[in-house]
């Protein structure tokens, strides 16, 4: 930009400008964070959730209201339109904890949407007046417009929060809380306030299975796995009933249909006949693997998905990160806190109306209000009557003031003419009783506390019990899930892939399957599988490498040109992709005399091999018999053990097996063997292990 084209005022103060639009972008970021994107942690709940619950307990009436209606009044608190109030209350409603709804809301499994609000139906559910609202403990602020009264925040009795759960997103962070099962979060919360442990793991309507080993109590590094649960009892059926957290029925077909044609698995048809429940069918092709089936659906579909929740609230007017048992343990404090006032407020209406009743019950009873008839002036009549009452309110909760004097004289004569003073009697009785009762609640708040989440629950808790079953997954790589569907070749020009049609056969792979490949000087290389890639003319083996399985490795080669020949076996180890490793010891002019793959340490063990020496006394022609057993299995990058020092003409398998007696003819015989049988027995110090890195099998994936 030009000096010419800048603005005057930000040539002459550039700095000012800067602060400006700093001191600008963090009132934003303040205000989304603290009005818009995080849920309070006293009521677990953004403001515009509070705005509507405040608005539908003034509109309530018992019956349903259109929720266009319900929006509409919200909107004199919260001024951001109405397609975000309606999207909020949407979204209430479909918890089915706090609303009751009637009309289409839409369906979480499909992810239909709810109708239009004019269309629609909600109230407060039953549940949501006991727990949300106690108007005499609430604190109050002006709404945006000063027309208007709002809670700061709703006095919720009970850890909504985690019941819900809460998604926002604001300005550098965000805040994914998990719903949690309502039983579960009642009986946690006793636990708490009984001083007893307790554990709290995620609970989702749509079901399905949950991995919560990583969980770490909800906090930013909590990583959980969830999967939708399968049915294959069927022949050549699976059938989805439940679906992860996050997904819809929808979804999860689409990432079926992509992984189709990839494909990365095969299916011959998919049905979907979700409503109320998740039903999604899946049939299999002639001669498909069920079991293969469902780790590819597994690995390359949204019937598992990785969550990582990561809980922020605002706490003090700041965004605060808390786990899960700490935001329990606020809620349930907040809890008892609010009972407390409760019980505060509560006892002294009680004995405000204590008052009021014996003050009536003496001015009727002792005949005070006779004063009124002979009493000359008003003021002369109050001063009488409050002297008369004198010897009887001693020992009352507080003293007779004026306004309770003015009070007694309005008492109409019809009740004075009806009074009953035993009926009198038995009301202040209860009322003693029940002021009783709220001072021994109130001196044992924490087992009122206890009492009042027992209450919910016997209440509310029935058909709410947990949906997503608590387990443990196998770890299960996209490699291992991948469908074998096709085949790895190799041409006579040094070219592999599954793509090279013309070439020889080598076993079946899939599109993410590793090749092991080790040329004639032994050099080593995993790759991952291409259409097609050079791998060289000369080849020692070629092979598609699988987790989990354990090749062992028996090799005898010559260390240079002229050197000593070595016999070794050795596993794989760890390995880095498109890295070349040295069998031998990587001097020039080596060469392998001797190679074999085995499955197993045992079928390595058995191989006896015959080692043919470049002889220059013609009268000698056996063999020396080498037996792998002798050697432990090492890394492969082990120096091996001497099997000997001359010249190696070749190395063949031992066709049958030598008794002992034969086996020492073998090397007993005269000239040079018996020097070679003395050297064959030494070995050499066992070089350094494999470095670290290759120690363990590093499955990139």
């Amino acid at each position: 930009m030009s000096e010419e084209s800048v603005p005057v005022y930000m040539q002459e103060n550039p700095s000012k400008i800067q602060r400006m639009f700093g001191d600008y972008y963090l009132e934003y970021a303040s205000y989304v964070i603290l009005e818009r994107a995080v849920p309070h942690i006293d009521d677990g709940l953004k403001p515009v959730q509070r705005r509507l619950l405040h608005s539908m307990e003034r509109m309530d009436d018992g019956r349903f209201n259109k929720v266009a209606n319900i929006v509409g009044d919200t909107m004199k608190y919260h001024p951001h339109g109405d397609a975000s109030i309606g999207s909020a209350l949407v979204t209430l409603g479909q918890k089915n904890l706090l609303i009751d709804i009637q009309g289409n809301w839409g369906n979480i499994l499909t992810g239909d949407a709810a109708a239009a609000p004019r269309y629609i139906e909600a109230r407060l559910s039953a549940f949501a007046k006991e727990v949300l609202y106690s108007p005499k403990v609430t604190q109050w602020k002006l709404s945006y417009d000063g027309r208007n009264r709002e809670p700061i925040a709703l006095p919720v009795k009970f850890p909504l929060l985690l019941a819900q759960g809460a998604l926002g997103i604001a300005v550098g962070m965000n805040c994914l809380i998990l719903s949690h099962n309502f039983n579960e979060l009642i009986e946690a919360a006793i636990h708490y306030l009984r001083g007893e442990p307790f554990e709290l793991y995620p609970d989702f309507p749509t079901g399905g299975l949950l991995d919560v080993s990583g969980y770490n109590d909800g906090t930013g590094n909590s990583r959980l796995r969830c999967r939708a649960r399968l049915d294959t009892s069927a022949k050549r059926l699976i059938r989805i009933t439940e679906i992860p957290f996050g997904t819809t029925t929808e979804s999860v077909i689409q990432s079926i249909e992509s992984a189709l044609e990839k494909g990365k698995l095969k299916l011959a048809k998919i049905e979907d006949n979700t409503a109320a429940q998740a039903d999604i069918l899946l049939h299999l092709p002639a001669g498909a693997d069920v079991e293969k089936t469902c780790k590819a659906l597994y690995a390359f579909t949204e019937c598992q998905v990785s969550i990582s929740p990561k809980a922020v609230v605002i706490q003090d007017r700041k965004p605060v990160f808390m786990g899960v048992s700490e935001i329990l343990k606020a809620n349930v404090d907040h809890t008892r806190d609010i009972l407390r006032r409760e019980l505060e407020v509560y006892l002294s209406e009680l004995q405000e109306t204590w008052m009021q009743a014996s003050l009536e019950k003496i001015f009727i009873e002792k005949r005070i209000y006779k004063v009124l008839e002979q009493s000359e002036s008003w003021e002369n009549s109050l001063s009488q009557i409050a002297e008369k009452l004198k010897p009887y309110v001693v020992n009352f909760i507080r003293p007779v003031t004026e306004e309770d004097v003015v009070r007694l004289t309005e008492i109409r004569i019809k009740k004075i003419a009806k009074y009953e003073i035993h009926e009198a009697e038995k009301r202040i009785l209860l009322l003693e009783k029940q002021m009783e009762q709220t001072r021994k609640n109130l001196a044992q708040l924490t087992r009122f506390t206890v009492r009042w989440f027992e209450n919910l629950q016997k209440k509310y808790g029935e058909g709410r019990e947990r949906r997503t079953e608590l387990t443990t997954f196998d770890s299960l790589t996209r490699a291992e899930a991948a469908v074998e569907n096709e085949t790895l070749y190799i041409d006579d020009e040094g070219f592999a892939g599954y793509g090279v049609k013309k070439g020889q056969a080598i076993e079946k792979c899939s599109t993410l399957s590793d090749i092991l490949t080790i040329d004639s000087q032994g050099v080593m290389t995993i790759r991952r599988v291409q259409e097609k890639f050079y791998v060289g003319k000369k080849l020692l083996d070629i092979r598609v490498l699988r987790p989990g399985q354990d090749w062992v490795f028996n090799m005898i080669y010559r260390d240079g040109k002229e050197g000593t020949s070595y016999a070794k076996r050795f596993r794989l180890g760890g390995f880095t992709r498109e890295k070349s490793y040295f069998l031998t010891q990587g001097t020039k002019g080596s060469r392998i005399f001797f190679f074999s793959v085995h499955a197993t340490e045992e079928e390595s063990a058995a191989l006896r091999v015959n080692v043919f020496l470049k002889n220059q006394l013609k009268r000698l022609h056996r063999p020396i018999l080498f037996d792998f057993a002798k050697l432990r299995v090492k890394g492969r990058g082990v120096l091996g053990n001497i099997v000997t020092k001359n010249p190696v003409e070749r190395i063949a398998r031992a066709m049958v097996d030598f008794s002992p007696e034969e086996e020492s003819s073998l090397i007993d015989n005269k000239s040079i063997l018996p020097k070679r049988q003395k050297e064959s027995k030494k070995e050499t110090p066992d070089p350094p292990e494999t470095p670290e890195e290759d120690k363990q099998m590093s499955w990139d994936f």
